[in-house]
């Protein structure tokens, strides 16, 4: 057998092999989809997140805005859109609908997050007040972003209000759990 087709066999007994592993199961980063992009589709737009909306080849109806207070934006040709609690999933086809016979024969519309809309920290934290919310944001990592407990912090009394739902009673939450954007964090005084 010669050098290199001794070479050659290694590479498809066991190179190949696990390439192929690795590219199936999606433990090489940035090689398999990964979480962000179903969180991307399940995210619900709302009040002061700010977007991206790009057609392409169409400079003028391309643009990036904040939502507004009732989730609302204003584009151009469609009027004002109420976008609160949609995917950007739904957006792009919303706006492409719009937009396609009238106005352009095969839109191509993408729409993505600029700026998550921000995540509230009060009580016994050392800076309370409004923070970016990025994927993946824990309560122990929001209090991180507020410089972390006073003294007096009890760790296993914080309580949060659900983004997106009014009438919803603050519940208990505990510090590996996922924060949502616009969620309300409360850190109560420990006692002793």
């Amino acid at each position: 057998m010669s050098r290199d087709s001794a070479i050659l066999n290694l590479m498809r007994w066991t190179v190949l092999p696990v390439l192929a592993s690795v590219l199936l199961l999606g433990s090489w980063p940035g090689l398999a989809m990964g979480q962000d992009a179903a969180d991307e589709e399940s995210y619900k737009l709302g009040p002061g997140d700010r977007i991206i909306i790009d057609v392409f080849g169409e400079d003028d109806l391309s643009m990036e805005v904040m939502l507004n207070d009732n989730g609302v934006l204003n584009y151009p040709f469609l009027g004002e859109l109420s976008v609160g609690g949609l995917s950007l999933g739904e957006l792009e086809r919303m706006i492409t609908s719009g937009l396609k016979g009238p106005y352009l024969v095969n839109p191509d519309v993408s729409v993505s997050i600029k700026q998550y809309r921000n995540v509230y920290l009060n009580g016994e934290v050392q800076r309370p007040g409004g923070y970016p919310y990025q994927p993946g944001l824990t309560v122990e990592k929001a209090v991180v972003l507020a410089g972390g407990f006073t003294e007096r912090a009890s760790r296993n009394k914080i309580d949060v209000k659900r983004s997106g739902d009014p009438t919803a009673e603050p519940r208990r939450i505990r510090m590996t759990d996922l924060v949502n954007p616009g969620d309300v964090i409360t850190v109560h005084q420990s006692f002793f």
